[in-house]
Order: C-alpha cells, then structure tokens, then sequence
C-alpha cells in the first residue's frame, strides 16, 4: 500500500479546505448526538487546518436517508455539538451542494468552519455521480480525506470528488488508520497474532484467506468457531452454523495445520434468547462434551488461558470481532479476558490494533479502549483492508 500524502504536506494558508469527515454518529430522542467519540476523533485535523489559516468545510453523511431528505437525520446537531467541541461557531449549510451553498462557501474567512447536510440526502453521492461530485468540488480549494469509516465506498465525497483537485491529502485520522492497520497487513511485528469472532464465517471467509498465510497463529472465538469445530467432526448442539462454509472451514484447516487455534471449552445454555435477554441453565463444557439442544455463548477459563499465552509471546495482535454474546455480562467473560489481556499487553511493547465495528464496542463496554495502541474508527473499512483489497477513499489520495 502506497503511503499516502498527510494535510501537512500542502500549505493551507487562506485556502478553503474541503474535507471528508465521518459524522455518522447516533442521534438520540431528542435529536442531540448520543456518541460524540467520531466527532473527536476529526478535532486534530480541523484544529491543524485552522491553526494554519485555512476555513474548513466538513462534508458527512448520517444514516440511510436512502436519497431523500429525512429531517431526523439531518446534521444540524452535529454542528452544535462541533461548535462546542471546538468552542466557536460552526456555521451550517441548508444543503450540500447548490448556489445558496457555494455562496456561503465563497464567504468564509480563515478560522471559518461550515458543516454541509447530509450528503447522502441526494443519491447521487453513493451513485458517485460526476456532477454532484463537481458541484462538491467547487466549494473548496483543497481536499483532504479523514473519514476512514467511509474509505471502502467508491462515494462521489470519498473518490469522485477528487478529480478535480490536483492534490488530495489525508487526514490526521486517516493517516493513523492506515498507518496501524496498513503496517499490520503487509510488515508486522513477529510473533504476529489475528484474533477473530463474530457469528458470521461468511463475511471472514476473505480475512480468513488473507491473513492465514501473513500470521503466526489465528485464533478463532465466537459464533464462528462452532463452524470450524463442526467441521472437526464435534457436536455442536444447537450453537450458530454456518453450513455453507464447512468446506471452507474444513480445508483450511488441513491446508494450514497448526496456523487456526481454536477454543478447547465454551460455555453453552439450554436455551437463549437474544433479543428478550434470556438465558437458561448454564454451564461450562470441553468442546469436545456439548450436549444435543444446547447452545454454545462463550469461550470457556481453558480457551482463555490458551489464547493469552498465545498472545503474550506476540509483538503484533490484531483483533476483529468478539468472543462470544459480550452484549450480555453472562456471556461476555470471554470477550472482556481477551480486552483486558490486550490491554495489558500494550505497554509492554505489543502493538495491539482493534478492527473498529463490535471489537470497538466491546473494548469500550471492558473500559480499555485507551489502553488499546489502536482502535479503528471503520468497521467495514478495516475488514477490507484486513482482507488485503484496496480502498477506493484510499486509493484517490496523492501518494506521498
């Protein structure tokens, strides 16, 4: 992966900075931003872009408005929430693109800060139309990119835009994304560790295929694990499979001997119920002792202690999707051993990286997401980068 030119790169003195930032934050009954951690996360770059005497116009999106104008997803909150984050004011435009927009946009002093609506309130944004990309363009004098959460959309405020400036740079933000998970990918500190869960085999089958070959071990936990256990020929009683990815599940394994570490005891239930928060009778069995009917939640104390010493010997741990059902605390033993062993491991030297989605939440909901040395602000942007496929958002930047 190419390194790719950083905002402080290009002057920015009495410039108009346009800049791809990802505010897609959760709103709550109120209409006030419940999560303001996003919105944070992009203070170092505006702050930067100001100090050196620019005005900034922010462009995001917020939700699926699915091409129309829906009034509870507008960005207006947003702005109030930057305003006092920044403490100053943040000025707000009505719409994104439009001469009522570029009017505003043409007046702004250095030090000025404009937030655009919601971009994908037109479906030309995620159609990256030509025209709504051009029509963005007009209303900055330079390009930057800090919505890494976005870089895996080919959107027309993420790629189509840039063609029309000569020089794209990345953000504070952005750098840092692909700094950790770019060195992670492609030269990573040995012993070199990926750690990953979730329920679906299906969407990790591409991470899977990708990393087994880079790591020194994978280890596997959540849903995902009963695939390959079944696929070892053990009963899984009633836990999640994926039955199109035995094969898979099954190949890998004899291709790879030795590379995928599973868990060796889980804790399993009678019956669940997610979405009424029901557990049974629970207990904690070898994974070679489920019984029929009954379902597997978490990893087990053995599996833990296994994986830890696994990860204690690395210099490189990269994490992406929790061990068992951490949204529940009888079921999130598990994923919590795993954040608070990483967390640990950090100051003593191990890079550890969180790849963003249900792992971020999880650290956070552990309280070590600030022990962590990163934790990805993009979900599906650092899977695919996991995965080892390039990132359109990416991609369009100036290489340093």
């Amino acid at each position: 992966m190419n390194k790719k030119l950083s905002i402080k790169g290009i002057p920015l003195k009495d410039k108009r900075l346009l800049m791809r930032v990802d505010f897609n934050v959760p709103l709550d009954e109120k209409h006030n931003v419940g999560d303001d951690k996003r919105i944070k996360a992009s203070l170092p770059t505006i702050q930067y872009a100001l100090d050196q005497g620019a005005s900034v116009i922010l462009m995001s999106h917020l939700g699926r408005p699915d091409g129309k104008v829906v009034p509870e997803m507008s960005l207006k909150p947003v702005a109030v929430k930057l305003g006092e984050l920044l403490k100053k004011e943040v000025l707000f435009a009505p719409d994104c693109i439009g001469p009522q927009v570029e009017q505003m946009a043409a007046t702004l002093k250095p030090g000025d800060v404009l937030l655009l609506e919601n971009l994908r309130f037109h479906p030309e944004e995620e159609g990256n139309d030509a025209g709504f990309s051009g029509s963005l363009a007009k209303l900055g004098d330079v390009y930057a990119n800090d919505a890494f959460g976005t870089a895996h959309r080919a959107h027309a405020s993420t790629a189509g835009v840039t063609r029309h400036f000569k020089t794209c740079v990345s953000g504070f933000l952005m750098e840092k994304e692909l700094n950790f998970l770019g060195q992670a990918v492609s030269n990573p500190a040995r012993p070199y560790v990926a750690i990953l869960g979730g329920a679906k085999i299906k969407d990790k089958i591409p991470v899977i295929r990708n990393l087994v070959d880079r790591v020194d071990s994978l280890i596997i936990g959540g849903g995902m694990m009963f695939t390959f256990l079944k696929a070892q020929g053990k009963e899984i009683g009633k836990s999640m499979l994926d039955s199109g990815s035995l094969d898979f599940a099954s190949k890998i394994m004899k291709d790879k001997p030795g590379k995928i570490v599973l868990p060796t005891d889980c804790l399993i239930s009678d019956q669940f119920d997610f979405k009424a928060r029901v557990i049974g009778q629970t207990k904690m069995v070898s994974v070679d002792a489920v019984p029929a009917g009954w379902i597997g939640l978490d990893i087990g104390p053995d599996s833990i202690k296994k994986f830890s010493e696994i990860c204690t010997a690395a210099k490189t741990v990269v994490w992406n999707g929790p061990m068992g059902v951490f949204e529940i605390e009888q079921t999130a033993q598990g994923t919590f051993a795993i954040a608070k062993l990483l967390a640990q491991l950090t100051p003593r030297g191990v890079t550890t990286i969180i790849g963003g989605g249900d792992s971020a939440s999880a650290v956070k909901k552990a309280g070590v997401s600030r022990d962590m040395s990163h934790v990805s602000t993009g979900g599906g942007a650092s899977l695919e980068l996991l995965e080892g496929r390039v990132l359109p958002g990416v991609e369009a930047l100036t290489n340093a």
